[in-house]
């Protein structure tokens, strides 16, 4: 998942890039909804071009990752389509004041500014296999659903709604207030 930055001209040069097995290890440490098996391999595609000093880059990471409902448990495929843009400028003697960016640039030959879309390079070579977990990341929801109309489990016996309504039937959560219900029902008959 690296590019040689000399190579790179003003005319845009395509590039695809594929999880190996030493980026999928690495990603699965750092990302826990990556473990387990593996629904689809991520797949990168970009553009990049020199404009001046200037790196622009843009594409596309695909795939699909396997999720865990968060209302009724089951595993599903999650489909993974994250078009991005990048712009790298020559960092040259500039350090990031954060720890961590400073060792990205070192490692990964960039670094990424305040906003996903800047960064700076460093070197002759830029490794994206950070860059790329980092989508992955902002790409995985906080609150994974299997679907929007998703039932989830009953809260009484734990059963799936969504395959068998259950015989437990809704009932309302006891509040503070239900005492003051009760009191405007008698007082209303």
């Amino acid at each position: 998942m690296k590019i040689l930055v000399d190579r790179l001209k003003d005319s845009p040069t395509d590039f695809a890039f594929r999880e190996t097995e030493a980026w999928r290890a690495e990603a699965e440490e750092m990302i826990p909804e990556l473990r387990g098996p593996l629904a689809a391999p991520i797949e990168a595609k970009l553009r990049a071009y020199r404009m001046s000093e200037d790196i622009y880059l843009e594409g596309r990471l695909a795939g699909a990752i396997e999720l865990q409902c968060g209302r009724c448990l089951v595993r599903y495929r999650a489909p993974l389509s994250e078009p991005f843009r990048l712009v790298l400028s020559p960092a040259g003697s500039r350090v990031p004041a954060e720890p961590e960016a400073a060792q990205s640039l070192v490692r990964f030959g960039m670094c990424l500014g305040d906003e996903l879309e800047t960064g700076w390079f460093q070197g002759y070579e830029i490794d994206f296999g950070g860059f790329f977990r980092e989508i992955v990341t902002l790409a995985i929801p906080v609150q994974p659903l299997c679907s929007e109309q998703c039932k989830g489990l009953c809260p009484r016996c734990g059963a799936d709604r969504n395959a068998d309504p259950c015989e437990c039937g809704e009932q309302r959560p006891k509040t503070a207030f239900t005492a003051l219900e009760a009191l405007r029902t008698r007082g209303e008959s």
